[in-house]
């Protein structure tokens, strides 16, 4: 029997991008989903969309949230729990970044960027991890980043929110192990979602820096499948991309080099991108 057959999961920032394609795998494999987003109308979309594909094993429904807000969180979780009698998955996956220097950046979207991102995250654990202890499993897998394990300039409100996530999630990884529950960190390289497109870049020409993302960003789909693999297997880091193992190596190997690269990097952003 397949891994997620018959198992129940909630997805967060699932309209679009890896939240998605997640959701969409998921109930291919026999899961029932429920993909929650902010924007409710995307949301029922792309449930509408794992429902026309047909052969599903699992089921998809649509759910309003916003994880900056707690008790949203706790609600759907709770009605989730009282619908189906258990939670065996949570993929807290919500997440939004600014394409700004530091000194461009405002306490608004700092705000924006700590609230959804790392809030987000301790929401849908806060809410999910007491009724996985208390049904002796379950797994959180909550969305890091490669920028999580490594510095990276340029989106720091973003990247602080990513380490905070891996932070939180090794350590939580430590404490629920012997109640049962699972705890992974996933931490993606580059992947070809909508989130590049949505970012605020103050003092930089949008276009022009969107011109200098790579073309072999991974795909949301492939993303997923990587994901999933590492959830079968309780991977405590679920690492996804050939660049954010080299990334990761390389920042252990020789952490200047990396900021020596990292530093290269601002000179042709600043030379390329600036307004």
């Amino acid at each position: 029997m397949d891994h997620f057959t018959g198992k129940i999961a909630i997805v967060t920032g699932a309209a679009s991008g890896i939240g998605k394609a997640l959701s969409g795998q998921l109930a291919r494999r026999g899961a029932a989903v429920t993909i929650a987003d902010i924007d409710e109308e995307k949301a029922r979309e792309a449930a509408d969309q794992i429902a026309a594909s047909g052969g599903l094993g699992g089921l998809a429904r649509a759910a309003k949230l916003d994880v900056s807000v707690y008790p949203e969180v706790r609600g759907l979780v709770e009605e989730t729990f009282r619908e189906h009698g258990r939670i065996d998955f949570i993929f807290n996956n919500a997440g939004v970044s600014i394409g700004a220097e530091i000194r461009y950046a405002t306490l608004e979207e700092w705000n924006r960027c700590l609230d959804i991102n790392l809030k987000g995250v301790i929401h849908g654990v806060q809410a999910a991890y007491p009724l996985m202890v208390r049904q002796g499993f379950g797994h959180i897998i909550n969305t890091s980043s490669i920028g999580g394990l490594v510095p990276w300039p340029m989106a720091i409100p973003y990247i602080t929110s990513k380490h905070a996530i891996f932070g939180f999630t090794a350590s939580l990884r430590a404490e629920a192990a012997d109640l049962g529950v699972k705890v992974s960190a996933v931490c993606p390289g580059m992947v070809d979602t909508p989130i590049y497109e949505s970012m605020e870049y103050p003092n930089y020409d949008r276009e022009k820096l969107l011109n200098l993302l790579p073309s072999w960003r991974m795909t949301p789909e492939t993303c997923a499948r990587k994901i999933l693999k590492g959830v079968e297997r309780n991977r405590a880091i679920i690492l996804v991309g050939a660049d954010a193992r080299v990334y990761w190596g390389l920042y252990r190997i020789s952490p200047g080099l990396f900021l020596r690269l990292n530093r290269l990097m601002m000179r042709v952003l600043r030379k390329k991108g600036k307004s």
